[in-house]
């Protein structure tokens, strides 16, 4: 019934392109949406057993997109559906409400209620800071896709900065794949039967307050978060035969500035913990620096170089920003195909297990992308948490059409 579901909203994602035809250039409606095709290629078998034993694997995804705005400006709406098929993992498979919220605009506040993603953050390599939403961690292992989360969020803004109150009165659970989908640990991951530190659950009311502003060439961002942690730590169940999550009370304090200087882009990301009665720091910073119109053309070319540290001992959710090194270049040519490439690898400085990552993406005509990405694991020892991972490396093509 799932697959039928999935399938149901990914064909009314590709109709609904043509519903855009029908609206009135004057209309308060804005329709868009993509579907897309992602192909992985593994170039090891898998590690663990029960996992898929196949070299390759297929998805297909759609996210359809309806924005509404009054007509005195003054209010707008947003709905926002995803969806995703898989060919080989069932978890894999799912739907999610990315958006769906109602806002009103008045002079200097602004009041949303529903569903929504915010954003939080200034480095590249980890974001340390993102707290709102939660991952969803069977798109990728970057951590960079995120669920809609419930919300009332009332921003203020004045002269001498933006104020976010944001009250969260519903938690979502961290997806997990599958017991044969790749990307796993050794165990399976049973996300539907979590365990919380408070007894109202994922019902529990979690808040957060946000500053935000710019001192000349410096943007800093400060904020207090008080609830459920995103990031579960995984216990053994009663028969050691899977894992489930677990998720702690958690205040924690988190600080973003990003100073700008000429060609250069100075970033810091840091948090401080407070939960399960242990309290931790971790912070990233680095830098990025730009050659501009690099051998007279259009290009740019930037230079990046971040240092991750994390003081969390064992007993916290396991990371793998404890110690490393981040080294990339972006390039981007800035020609009206959108082509860029960012290609980085991590380091860790104690063990030498390092993590490489090659994006790529061009456009072509003026509604279809093409996306490369190429990842790969090396030096990983069985007692660090890439090793899940060390023979999950892949090539993976995505192509995407938008209407």
């Amino acid at each position: 019934m799932r697959h039928l579901l999935i399938l149901g909203v990914l064909f009314f994602c590709i109709i609904a392109g043509n519903a855009e035809q029908t609206i009135a250039d004057d209309s308060e409606w804005d329709l868009s949406g993509n579907v897309s095709i992602k192909a992985r290629g593994f170039s090891q078998d898998a590690l663990w057993p029960e996992q898929n034993t196949s070299d390759a694997e297929v998805s297909v995804s759609g996210e359809w997109e309806a924005r509404w705005r009054s007509e005195e400006g003054d209010q707008r709406a947003s709905f926002i559906p995803f969806v995703r098929w898989d060919e080989n993992d069932d978890e894999r498979s799912h739907i999610d409400l990315r958006e769906a919220y109602w806002a009103y605009e008045g002079d200097g506040v602004e009041l949303l209620v529903g569903v929504n993603k915010v954003f939080w953050g200034v480095t590249e390599s980890v974001h340390l800071v993102d707290i709102i939403n939660q991952t969803d961690l069977v798109e990728d292992i970057d951590q960079e896709d995120k669920l809609g989360q419930p919300m009332v969020n009332l921003a203020v803004q004045k002269d001498w900065g933006l104020i976010n109150l944001y009250v969260l009165p519903y938690f979502r659970e961290r997806t997990f794949p599958g017991l044969d989908g790749r990307f796993r640990e050794p165990l399976r991951v049973d996300w539907d039967d979590a365990e919380y530190e408070s007894g109202a659950k994922d019902k529990h009311v979690d808040l957060a307050l946000r500053y935000s502003h710019y001192f000349g060439d410096v943007d800093v961002g400060l904020y207090y978060f008080r609830g459920t942690s995103r990031e579960p730590r995984l216990q053994l169940s009663a028969d050691g035969r899977e894992f489930k999550p677990f998720y702690d009370q958690i205040d924690q304090v988190g600080l973003d500035l990003q100073y700008t200087r000429d060609a250069w882009l100075w970033k810091l990301e840091a948090i401080v913990r407070d939960g399960s009665d242990e309290s931790f720091a971790a912070s990233v910073a680095g830098f990025e620096y730009t050659f501009y119109q690099v051998y007279e053309s259009d290009a740019d070319i930037g230079i990046l170089m971040e240092y991750q540290y994390d003081e969390r001992s064992s007993k916290k959710p396991l990371t793998i920003a404890d110690n490393d090194v981040f080294m990339g270049a972006r390039w981007s040519l800035n020609d009206i195909q959108d082509t860029a490439v960012l290609a980085g690898v991590v380091v860790d400085k104690k063990t030498s297990e390092t993590f490489f990552n090659l994006e790529a993406e061009r456009r072509f005509g003026d509604n279809t992308f093409l996306e490369l990405r190429v990842r790969a694991i090396t030096n990983a020892e069985s007692d660090e948490p890439l090793y899940s991972f060390s023979r999950d490396d892949y090539i993976q093509l995505q192509i995407s059409r938008y209407f």
